[in-house]
């Protein structure tokens, strides 16, 4: 086994944190890399880029959200010496026809420059996060039992988080993911009307479902603290929802790990008994 660590970048966030878990369970030695770490790392300050690379030869990157993120992101891949094997976090659709997004021409630019790189890389490509709902910012909408979002009546196949990292671990570790694209997703598409009685039935609590022009959903993140460039990349994703355009099913999870992947219903009825939309017990 390698005693050279993998490089996880956002090692903090969703996916990066179980990577970690699962590397730790196997034995494989990592090193993450935040503004917080031992070895500062900020995508937005390129001095810190160096040495977060030193002794690396393998990373998991997931990019910044936002147009300038995933610039940033692209950047510190051109000048990632000394990193041989690379597996990025992406998303679905990205290249797909009637893409029309700027943050979709941000991620399929990432994508580019990750597969020119000469690296040996893998792009792993998920649905939403159910996670999201619990560990993110659609938590707050399941606390006020409202989710005001602009999906409208499109569906999504979302997945469970648990799977990514199941996913990504497999990828890093596993040579016979070189060179491919991974699209993930739950095993079955569910609008934002089905996800607020799915966990209405798992809180006991009645949840409804808001739907936002995408403009007022811009105006209400940016009452909520977001800059402009990033409540706009917020509407663009959810606008593909809205579009209709991400209403299939991706069998990666069971590609790679040999199992189906894991259903919203039972993720939202586990999730329930860790109290994390309890609102006597606060947020997060």
């Amino acid at each position: 086994m390698t005693t050279t660590p993998i490089l996880i970048l956002s090692g903090k966030g969703k996916t990066g944190r179980r990577v970690a878990a699962q590397l730790d369970q196997r034995g494989v030695p990592y090193r993450l890399a935040s503004r917080s770490s031992e070895r500062r790392f900020d995508w937005y300050d390129e001095s810190t880029w160096a040495d977060t690379l030193a002794g690396v030869d393998t990373a998991y990157l997931a990019p910044p959200v936002g147009p300038t993120g995933l610039t940033q992101a692209g950047k510190f891949i051109a000048q990632a010496r000394g990193l041989r094997r690379l597996v990025l976090l992406s998303g679905r659709g990205v290249g797909s026809p009637g893409r029309d997004f700027a943050v979709y021409d941000g991620q399929l630019e990432l994508e580019c420059v990750v597969q020119a790189s000469g690296l040996d890389w893998t792009i792993v490509q998920p649905a939403w996060f159910a996670q999201n709902f619990s560990e993110d910012f659609l938590q707050y909408h399941v606390l006020a039992d409202e989710i005001r979002l602009s999906t409208g009546t499109g569906a999504e196949a979302w997945i469970d988080t648990n799977d990514v990292g199941d996913v990504m671990t497999t990828a890093l570790l596993d040579p016979a993911y070189v060179g491919r694209v991974l699209p993930l997703s739950g095993p079955r598409t569910l609008t934002m009307t089905e996800i607020a009685a799915e966990l209405s039935a798992a809180t006991g609590r009645t949840i409804s479902y808001v739907d936002l022009d995408p403009e007022a959903h811009v105006a209400e993140l940016l009452e909520q603290g977001l800059i402009r460039e990033d409540a706009e990349a917020v509407r663009d994703l959810f606008a593909v929802i809205r579009n209709h355009r991400s209403e299939y099913v991706s069998d990666g999870v069971e590609q790679v790990l040999g199992r189906p992947a894991r259903d919203f219903t039972d993720w939202a009825r586990e999730t329930a008994k860790t109290g994390v939309w309890d609102r006597t017990a606060g947020t997060v």
